[in-house]
Protein backbone atom coordinates (compact mmCIF):
# COMPACT_ATOMS: atom_id res chain seq x y z
CA UNK A 1 0.00 0.00 0.00
CA UNK A 2 3.15 2.72 0.93
CA UNK A 3 4.78 1.79 -2.46
CA UNK A 4 1.65 2.37 -4.17
CA UNK A 5 1.12 5.73 -2.47
CA UNK A 6 4.63 6.88 -3.02
CA UNK A 7 4.41 5.87 -6.92
CA UNK A 8 1.22 8.56 -6.83
CA UNK A 9 3.46 10.97 -6.24
CA UNK A 10 4.57 10.90 -9.77
CA UNK A 11 1.20 10.51 -11.50
CA UNK A 12 1.09 14.24 -12.74
CA UNK A 13 3.98 15.23 -15.14
CA UNK A 14 4.63 18.60 -13.99
CA UNK A 15 4.71 20.35 -10.79
CA UNK A 16 1.60 22.28 -10.10
CA UNK A 17 1.78 25.16 -7.29
CA UNK A 18 -0.80 25.78 -5.56
CA UNK A 19 -3.13 29.05 -6.62
CA UNK A 20 -2.15 31.49 -3.91
CA UNK A 21 1.62 30.83 -5.38
CA UNK A 22 1.08 32.55 -8.55
CA UNK A 23 0.79 35.88 -6.79
CA UNK A 24 3.95 36.69 -8.64
CA UNK A 25 2.45 35.64 -12.27
CA UNK A 26 -0.47 37.97 -11.97
CA UNK A 27 2.08 40.56 -11.25
CA UNK A 28 4.01 39.89 -14.01
CA UNK A 29 0.69 40.05 -16.19
CA UNK A 30 0.28 43.12 -14.41
CA UNK A 31 3.82 45.41 -15.58
CA UNK A 32 3.89 48.51 -17.68
CA UNK A 33 4.70 47.23 -21.23
CA UNK A 34 7.63 49.29 -22.86
CA UNK A 35 6.89 52.03 -25.37
CA UNK A 36 9.96 53.27 -27.34
CA UNK A 37 10.51 57.06 -27.78
CA UNK A 38 11.41 57.29 -31.30
CA UNK A 39 13.76 60.20 -32.60
CA UNK A 40 12.17 62.02 -35.27
CA UNK A 41 15.78 63.86 -36.41
CA UNK A 42 19.07 62.38 -37.97
CA UNK A 43 21.32 61.95 -35.52
CA UNK A 44 25.15 61.85 -36.29
CA UNK A 45 27.52 58.65 -34.93
CA UNK A 46 24.60 56.64 -33.75
CA UNK A 47 25.66 53.70 -33.28
CA UNK A 48 24.82 50.86 -34.90
CA UNK A 49 23.69 48.53 -32.57
CA UNK A 50 20.65 50.99 -31.49
CA UNK A 51 17.96 52.24 -34.02
CA UNK A 52 15.35 54.97 -33.81
CA UNK A 53 15.15 55.22 -29.90
CA UNK A 54 18.78 56.60 -29.62
CA UNK A 55 18.58 60.60 -29.12
CA UNK A 56 22.46 61.29 -29.06
CA UNK A 57 23.68 63.84 -26.28
CA UNK A 58 20.58 64.79 -24.81
CA UNK A 59 20.41 66.56 -21.45
CA UNK A 60 18.51 64.32 -18.38
CA UNK A 61 16.28 67.18 -18.50
CA UNK A 62 14.91 66.77 -21.93
CA UNK A 63 14.90 62.81 -21.34
CA UNK A 64 12.52 63.38 -18.46
CA UNK A 65 10.32 65.88 -20.42
CA UNK A 66 9.94 63.31 -23.62
CA UNK A 67 9.36 60.20 -21.34
CA UNK A 68 6.81 61.58 -19.31
CA UNK A 69 3.64 61.09 -21.06
CA UNK A 70 3.82 57.53 -20.34
CA UNK A 71 4.46 54.78 -17.67
CA UNK A 72 7.13 52.51 -19.34
CA UNK A 73 8.41 55.07 -22.22
CA UNK A 74 12.33 54.66 -22.84
CA UNK A 75 14.97 56.16 -24.97
CA UNK A 76 18.79 55.67 -24.89
CA UNK A 77 20.99 59.05 -24.70
CA UNK A 78 24.68 59.70 -24.86
CA UNK A 79 26.17 60.94 -21.71
CA UNK A 80 26.88 64.76 -21.38
CA UNK A 81 29.31 64.11 -18.17
CA UNK A 82 31.00 60.96 -20.06
CA UNK A 83 30.91 60.64 -24.32
CA UNK A 84 31.24 57.83 -25.57
CA UNK A 85 28.87 56.56 -22.45
CA UNK A 86 25.40 55.41 -23.07
CA UNK A 87 21.96 55.57 -20.99
CA UNK A 88 18.99 53.84 -20.80
CA UNK A 89 16.13 56.33 -19.53
CA UNK A 90 13.36 54.60 -18.60
CA UNK A 91 10.02 56.00 -17.10
CA UNK A 92 8.90 53.52 -13.85
CA UNK A 93 7.03 54.79 -10.71
CA UNK A 94 5.57 58.94 -12.42
CA UNK A 95 10.06 59.09 -12.24
CA UNK A 96 12.54 58.53 -14.74
CA UNK A 97 15.44 56.42 -13.89
CA UNK A 98 18.76 56.11 -15.71
CA UNK A 99 21.01 53.31 -16.10
CA UNK A 100 24.37 52.71 -18.04
CA UNK A 101 24.18 50.58 -21.14
CA UNK A 102 26.52 48.24 -22.49
CA UNK A 103 26.84 46.21 -25.31
CA UNK A 104 29.49 43.68 -26.10
CA UNK A 105 27.45 41.89 -28.73
CA UNK A 106 24.33 41.85 -26.66
CA UNK A 107 22.66 44.52 -24.58
CA UNK A 108 22.83 45.09 -20.83
CA UNK A 109 22.60 47.00 -17.22
CA UNK A 110 23.67 43.93 -15.15
CA UNK A 111 24.22 40.24 -15.48
CA UNK A 112 21.78 39.32 -17.82
CA UNK A 113 22.09 39.97 -21.74
CA UNK A 114 19.71 40.60 -24.30
CA UNK A 115 19.60 40.43 -27.78
CA UNK A 116 17.48 43.86 -28.01
CA UNK A 117 16.80 46.39 -26.39
CA UNK A 118 13.02 46.22 -26.46
CA UNK A 119 13.39 42.77 -24.28
CA UNK A 120 16.11 44.18 -22.14
CA UNK A 121 13.41 46.90 -20.71
CA UNK A 122 10.70 44.21 -21.11
CA UNK A 123 12.41 42.27 -18.78
CA UNK A 124 13.60 45.53 -16.54
CA UNK A 125 9.74 46.78 -16.33
CA UNK A 126 8.66 43.50 -14.69
CA UNK A 127 11.19 43.26 -12.39
CA UNK A 128 10.90 46.89 -11.57
CA UNK A 129 7.05 46.51 -10.95
CA UNK A 130 7.46 42.77 -8.79
CA UNK A 131 10.25 44.28 -6.54
CA UNK A 132 8.33 47.60 -6.22
CA UNK A 133 4.92 45.75 -5.77
CA UNK A 134 6.09 42.70 -3.62
CA UNK A 135 9.51 42.98 -1.90
CA UNK A 136 8.47 42.05 1.70
CA UNK A 137 6.43 39.16 -0.15
CA UNK A 138 10.03 38.49 -1.63
CA UNK A 139 11.99 38.60 1.17
CA UNK A 140 9.76 35.88 3.10
CA UNK A 141 9.99 33.19 -0.15
CA UNK A 142 12.34 31.27 1.43
CA UNK A 143 10.57 30.97 5.21
CA UNK A 144 7.89 27.96 4.51
CA UNK A 145 9.50 26.20 1.46
CA UNK A 146 7.33 23.40 -0.22
CA UNK A 147 11.03 21.54 -0.58
CA UNK A 148 11.06 20.72 3.42
CA UNK A 149 7.62 19.02 2.72
CA UNK A 150 7.46 17.82 -0.80
CA UNK A 151 10.94 17.07 -1.82
CA UNK A 152 12.38 17.84 -5.60
CA UNK A 153 13.60 14.35 -5.72
CA UNK A 154 9.31 13.60 -5.82
CA UNK A 155 9.54 16.13 -8.58
CA UNK A 156 12.39 15.32 -10.62
CA UNK A 157 13.28 12.03 -9.85
CA UNK A 158 11.05 9.38 -10.59
CA UNK A 159 13.11 7.11 -12.61
CA UNK A 160 15.62 6.73 -9.74
CA UNK A 161 12.96 5.81 -7.02
CA UNK A 162 11.04 3.40 -9.44
CA UNK A 163 14.53 1.69 -10.38
CA UNK A 164 14.77 1.32 -6.72
CA UNK A 165 11.57 -0.13 -5.91
CA UNK A 166 11.99 -2.67 -8.88
CA UNK A 167 15.43 -3.40 -7.33
CA UNK A 168 13.38 -3.96 -3.66
CA UNK A 169 10.85 -6.15 -5.54
CA UNK A 170 13.09 -8.14 -7.03
CA UNK A 171 15.40 -8.69 -4.03
CA UNK A 172 12.61 -11.25 -2.91
CA UNK A 173 13.34 -13.50 -5.70
CA UNK A 174 15.63 -14.93 -3.88
CA UNK A 175 17.67 -18.08 -5.85
CA UNK A 176 18.56 -16.16 -8.85
CA UNK A 177 19.81 -12.94 -6.95
CA UNK A 178 22.00 -15.86 -4.75
CA UNK A 179 23.02 -17.23 -8.05
CA UNK A 180 24.56 -13.74 -9.58
CA UNK A 181 26.25 -12.76 -6.48
CA UNK A 182 27.77 -16.91 -6.78
CA UNK A 183 28.93 -16.04 -10.11
CA UNK A 184 30.14 -12.05 -9.02
CA UNK A 185 32.24 -13.55 -6.62
CA UNK A 186 34.13 -16.30 -8.13
CA UNK A 187 35.34 -13.74 -11.03
CA UNK A 188 36.70 -11.89 -7.90
CA UNK A 189 40.20 -12.16 -6.07
CA UNK A 190 40.65 -12.39 -1.98
CA UNK A 191 41.36 -8.68 -1.65
CA UNK A 192 38.72 -7.30 -3.99
CA UNK A 193 36.23 -9.67 -1.72
CA UNK A 194 37.19 -8.56 0.97
CA UNK A 195 36.51 -4.90 0.27
CA UNK A 196 33.06 -6.27 -0.96
CA UNK A 197 31.98 -7.43 1.67
CA UNK A 198 32.59 -4.91 4.07
CA UNK A 199 29.80 -2.70 1.88
CA UNK A 200 26.13 -2.44 2.79
CA UNK A 201 23.39 -3.30 -0.28
CA UNK A 202 22.54 0.09 -0.58
CA UNK A 203 24.71 3.04 -1.71
CA UNK A 204 25.42 5.50 0.97
CA UNK A 205 23.90 8.62 0.62
CA UNK A 206 26.68 10.55 0.35
CA UNK A 207 26.48 14.44 0.45
CA UNK A 208 26.48 16.44 -2.57
CA UNK A 209 25.93 20.55 -3.60
CA UNK A 210 24.14 21.55 -6.39
CA UNK A 211 25.73 22.63 -9.66
CA UNK A 212 23.52 25.75 -9.98
CA UNK A 213 23.76 27.51 -13.78
CA UNK A 214 21.79 30.24 -14.28
CA UNK A 215 19.56 29.19 -16.81
CA UNK A 216 16.14 30.80 -19.08
CA UNK A 217 13.26 28.62 -18.57
CA UNK A 218 10.63 28.57 -21.93
CA UNK A 219 7.18 29.41 -20.53
CA UNK A 220 5.85 30.22 -16.94
CA UNK A 221 7.77 28.67 -14.37
CA UNK A 222 7.65 28.30 -10.72
CA UNK A 223 10.36 27.61 -7.93
CA UNK A 224 11.24 23.99 -6.53
CA UNK A 225 11.85 25.19 -3.30
CA UNK A 226 9.93 27.88 -2.80
CA UNK A 227 6.94 27.28 -5.27
CA UNK A 228 6.59 30.77 -6.29
CA UNK A 229 6.52 31.93 -9.88
CA UNK A 230 10.37 32.30 -11.64
CA UNK A 231 9.50 36.17 -13.19
CA UNK A 232 11.25 38.00 -16.15
CA UNK A 233 11.70 37.10 -19.40
CA UNK A 234 15.49 35.53 -19.33
CA UNK A 235 17.83 33.95 -16.94
CA UNK A 236 14.86 34.00 -14.30
CA UNK A 237 16.44 31.51 -12.34
CA UNK A 238 19.08 29.07 -12.01
CA UNK A 239 19.31 25.18 -12.99
CA UNK A 240 21.11 22.52 -11.01
CA UNK A 241 23.49 20.79 -14.16
CA UNK A 242 23.65 17.53 -12.70
CA UNK A 243 20.33 16.74 -11.51
CA UNK A 244 18.28 19.87 -13.21
CA UNK A 245 16.20 21.17 -9.98
CA UNK A 246 15.18 24.54 -11.28
CA UNK A 247 14.62 27.33 -8.78
CA UNK A 248 14.89 31.08 -7.66
CA UNK A 249 19.05 32.51 -7.44
CA UNK A 250 18.10 33.48 -4.14
CA UNK A 251 16.38 29.95 -2.86
CA UNK A 252 19.85 28.23 -4.34
CA UNK A 253 21.41 29.77 -1.42
CA UNK A 254 19.66 28.12 1.22
CA UNK A 255 18.50 24.60 -0.43
CA UNK A 256 20.43 21.99 1.29
CA UNK A 257 23.15 20.14 0.00
CA UNK A 258 21.27 17.02 -0.95
CA UNK A 259 21.95 17.28 -4.99
CA UNK A 260 20.80 13.48 -6.74
CA UNK A 261 22.43 13.49 -9.46
CA UNK A 262 20.16 12.07 -12.53
CA UNK A 263 21.61 10.21 -15.35
CA UNK A 264 19.26 12.64 -18.37
CA UNK A 265 21.96 15.18 -16.70
CA UNK A 266 25.45 13.58 -15.94
CA UNK A 267 26.26 12.03 -19.34
CA UNK A 268 30.23 11.41 -19.33
CA UNK A 269 31.88 9.06 -16.82
CA UNK A 270 35.66 10.76 -17.29
CA UNK A 271 36.30 14.15 -16.50
CA UNK A 272 32.84 14.51 -14.15
CA UNK A 273 33.04 14.90 -10.48
CA UNK A 274 33.54 11.81 -8.88
CA UNK A 275 30.61 11.98 -6.04
CA UNK A 276 28.26 13.27 -8.64
CA UNK A 277 28.75 10.25 -10.76
CA UNK A 278 28.34 7.67 -7.92
CA UNK A 279 25.34 9.57 -7.05
CA UNK A 280 24.23 9.46 -10.67
CA UNK A 281 24.84 5.86 -10.90
CA UNK A 282 23.77 5.38 -7.09
CA UNK A 283 26.64 2.78 -6.19
CA UNK A 284 29.69 3.14 -3.71
CA UNK A 285 32.59 4.13 -6.02
CA UNK A 286 32.68 5.30 -9.67
CA UNK A 287 31.99 2.01 -11.81
CA UNK A 288 35.41 2.90 -13.90
CA UNK A 289 37.54 2.46 -11.03
CA UNK A 290 35.65 -0.96 -10.00
CA UNK A 291 35.45 -2.66 -13.64
CA UNK A 292 39.13 -1.83 -13.77
CA UNK A 293 40.61 -3.02 -10.90
CA UNK A 294 38.44 -6.12 -10.91
CA UNK A 295 39.74 -6.48 -14.54
CA UNK A 296 43.33 -6.30 -13.99
CA UNK A 297 43.11 -8.28 -10.35
CA UNK A 298 41.50 -11.36 -12.90
CA UNK A 299 44.28 -11.45 -15.47
CA UNK A 300 46.93 -9.04 -14.60
CA UNK A 301 48.59 -8.47 -10.95
CA UNK A 302 51.82 -10.78 -12.33
CA UNK A 303 52.47 -8.89 -15.42
CA UNK A 304 55.85 -7.08 -15.23
CA UNK A 305 55.59 -3.61 -14.82
CA UNK A 306 52.06 -3.51 -14.20
CA UNK A 307 51.01 0.32 -13.64
CA UNK A 308 54.61 1.62 -15.01
CA UNK A 309 53.91 0.40 -18.57
CA UNK A 310 52.07 2.65 -20.72
CA UNK A 311 49.45 0.98 -23.07
CA UNK A 312 48.33 2.65 -26.67
CA UNK A 313 47.23 5.80 -25.63
CA UNK A 314 44.65 5.53 -28.84
CA UNK A 315 43.44 2.35 -27.15
CA UNK A 316 43.24 3.62 -24.00
CA UNK A 317 41.02 6.53 -25.13
CA UNK A 318 38.84 4.04 -26.84
CA UNK A 319 38.27 2.57 -23.27
CA UNK A 320 37.60 5.96 -22.42
CA UNK A 321 34.67 6.50 -25.17
CA UNK A 322 33.81 3.25 -24.29
CA UNK A 323 32.70 4.48 -20.24
CA UNK A 324 31.30 7.69 -21.85
CA UNK A 325 29.47 5.80 -24.02
CA UNK A 326 28.19 3.03 -22.15
CA UNK A 327 29.08 3.59 -18.60
CA UNK A 328 29.04 -0.22 -16.40
CA UNK A 329 28.30 -1.88 -19.64
CA UNK A 330 31.40 -1.19 -21.73
CA UNK A 331 33.42 -4.03 -22.69
CA UNK A 332 36.98 -4.15 -21.23
CA UNK A 333 37.47 -7.83 -21.21
CA UNK A 334 40.75 -9.37 -22.90
CA UNK A 335 38.85 -10.26 -25.56
CA UNK A 336 38.35 -6.12 -26.40
CA UNK A 337 41.61 -5.32 -24.73
CA UNK A 338 44.31 -8.51 -24.60
CA UNK A 339 46.99 -6.15 -23.31
CA UNK A 340 46.30 -5.20 -19.67
CA UNK A 341 48.24 -2.27 -20.04
CA UNK A 342 45.29 -0.60 -21.58
CA UNK A 343 43.36 -1.00 -18.68
CA UNK A 344 45.60 0.22 -16.06
CA UNK A 345 46.49 3.15 -18.45
CA UNK A 346 42.63 3.71 -18.78
CA UNK A 347 42.18 4.05 -14.55
CA UNK A 348 45.24 6.66 -14.27
CA UNK A 349 43.97 8.55 -17.02
CA UNK A 350 40.34 8.48 -14.92
CA UNK A 351 42.35 9.87 -11.89
CA UNK A 352 43.98 12.16 -14.34
CA UNK A 353 41.08 13.45 -15.50
CA UNK A 354 38.97 14.45 -12.54
CA UNK A 355 38.02 17.83 -11.75
CA UNK A 356 38.48 17.69 -8.21
CA UNK A 357 41.28 15.54 -7.70
CA UNK A 358 40.74 12.35 -5.31
CA UNK A 359 42.96 13.78 -2.58
CA UNK A 360 40.94 16.98 -3.27
CA UNK A 361 42.76 20.49 -3.57
CA UNK A 362 41.43 21.78 -0.10
CA UNK A 363 42.41 18.39 1.52
CA UNK A 364 46.11 18.81 -0.05
CA UNK A 365 48.20 20.75 1.83
CA UNK A 366 47.41 18.21 5.23
CA UNK A 367 48.71 15.43 2.82
CA UNK A 368 51.89 17.25 2.24
CA UNK A 369 52.76 18.45 5.52
CA UNK A 370 51.90 14.44 6.80
CA UNK A 371 54.54 13.61 4.41
CA UNK A 372 57.12 15.72 5.75
CA UNK A 373 56.89 14.01 9.41
CA UNK A 374 59.58 12.04 10.10
CA UNK A 375 58.36 9.36 12.97
CA UNK A 376 56.54 6.88 11.35
CA UNK A 377 53.57 6.66 14.23
CA UNK A 378 53.23 10.06 14.15
CA UNK A 379 53.13 10.28 10.36
CA UNK A 380 50.54 7.39 10.37
CA UNK A 381 48.70 9.52 12.82
CA UNK A 382 48.53 12.56 10.77
CA UNK A 383 47.70 10.75 7.76
CA UNK A 384 44.11 9.08 9.17
CA UNK A 385 43.31 12.26 10.42
CA UNK A 386 43.98 13.80 6.86
CA UNK A 387 41.95 10.96 5.52
CA UNK A 388 38.83 12.17 7.27
CA UNK A 389 39.31 15.63 5.29
CA UNK A 390 37.74 13.80 2.22
CA UNK A 391 34.64 14.04 0.71
CA UNK A 392 32.82 10.40 1.86
CA UNK A 393 32.78 9.10 -2.15
CA UNK A 394 36.67 10.08 -2.40
CA UNK A 395 37.70 8.09 0.61
CA UNK A 396 35.67 5.35 -0.22
CA UNK A 397 37.49 5.33 -3.55
CA UNK A 398 40.80 5.72 -2.19
CA UNK A 399 40.28 2.99 0.37
CA UNK A 400 39.16 0.48 -2.52
CA UNK A 401 42.27 1.45 -4.70
CA UNK A 402 44.62 1.52 -1.90
CA UNK A 403 43.17 -2.51 -1.01
CA UNK A 404 43.98 -3.23 -4.58
CA UNK A 405 47.40 -1.54 -4.46
CA UNK A 406 48.55 -3.51 -1.71
CA UNK A 407 47.56 -6.72 -3.50
CA UNK A 408 49.60 -5.67 -6.36
CA UNK A 409 52.63 -5.46 -4.43
CA UNK A 410 52.25 -8.76 -2.49
CA UNK A 411 53.34 -10.27 -6.43
CA UNK A 412 55.79 -7.93 -6.52
CA UNK A 413 58.31 -10.61 -7.38
CA UNK A 414 56.84 -11.09 -10.81
CA UNK A 415 55.42 -7.85 -11.57
CA UNK A 416 58.34 -6.16 -10.12
CA UNK A 417 56.40 -3.20 -8.84
CA UNK A 418 56.98 -2.21 -4.94
CA UNK A 419 54.84 0.21 -2.82
CA UNK A 420 57.72 2.98 -3.61
CA UNK A 421 57.32 2.46 -7.47
CA UNK A 422 53.33 2.68 -6.94
CA UNK A 423 53.65 5.56 -4.97
CA UNK A 424 55.81 7.02 -7.97
CA UNK A 425 53.24 6.44 -10.48
CA UNK A 426 50.18 7.04 -8.02
CA UNK A 427 51.25 10.27 -6.34
CA UNK A 428 50.96 12.58 -8.98
CA UNK A 429 48.14 11.04 -10.47
CA UNK A 430 45.92 11.34 -6.81
CA UNK A 431 47.42 14.95 -5.91
CA UNK A 432 47.62 17.73 -8.00
CA UNK A 433 48.16 21.05 -6.04
CA UNK A 434 46.54 24.27 -7.14
CA UNK A 435 48.09 27.05 -8.48
CA UNK A 436 51.65 26.15 -7.08
CA UNK A 437 54.86 28.08 -8.85
CA UNK A 438 57.34 25.30 -10.57
CA UNK A 439 59.62 25.34 -7.81
CA UNK A 440 57.33 23.83 -5.41
CA UNK A 441 55.51 21.56 -7.60
CA UNK A 442 58.44 20.13 -7.94
CA UNK A 443 59.47 20.16 -4.48
CA UNK A 444 55.95 18.47 -3.64
CA UNK A 445 56.54 14.98 -5.48
CA UNK A 446 58.39 13.24 -3.50
CA UNK A 447 55.67 14.00 -0.77
CA UNK A 448 52.78 13.08 -2.93
CA UNK A 449 54.98 9.62 -3.92
CA UNK A 450 55.86 9.35 0.12
CA UNK A 451 52.04 9.68 0.49
CA UNK A 452 50.86 7.45 -1.67
CA UNK A 453 53.72 4.89 -0.77
CA UNK A 454 52.67 4.95 2.97
CA UNK A 455 48.87 4.70 2.23
CA UNK A 456 49.71 1.21 0.02
CA UNK A 457 51.79 -0.27 3.19
CA UNK A 458 49.74 0.46 5.65
CA UNK A 459 45.85 0.28 4.15
CA UNK A 460 45.02 -2.34 6.73
CA UNK A 461 45.19 -0.05 9.64
CA UNK A 462 43.95 3.43 7.81
CA UNK A 463 40.87 2.08 6.43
Amino acid sequence: MRTKMALNVFDHDEYRPPVWKSYLYQLQQEAPHPRRVTCTREVDNRPKYYGREYHGMISREEADNLLSQAEGSYLIRESQRQPGTYTLALRFGNQTRNFRLYHDGKHFVGEKRFESIHDLVTDGLITLYIETKAAEYIAKMTINPIYEHVGYTTLNQEPTLKKHLAHSSDATDGPASAKDDCNTEERLTSLVRRATLRESDLAPKYEKVHNFKVHTFRGPHWCEYCANFMWGLIAQGVKCADCGLNVHKQCSKVVPNDCQPDLRHVKKVYSCDLTTLVKAHNTKRPMVVDMCIQEIEARGLQSEGLYRISGFSELIEDVKLAFDRDGEKADISSNAYEDINIITGALKLYFRELPIPLITYDAYPRFIETAKITDPEKRLESLHEALKLLPPAHCETMRYLMAHLKRVTEYEKENLMTSENLGIVFGPTLMRAPELDAMTALNDIRYQRLVVETLITNEDVLF
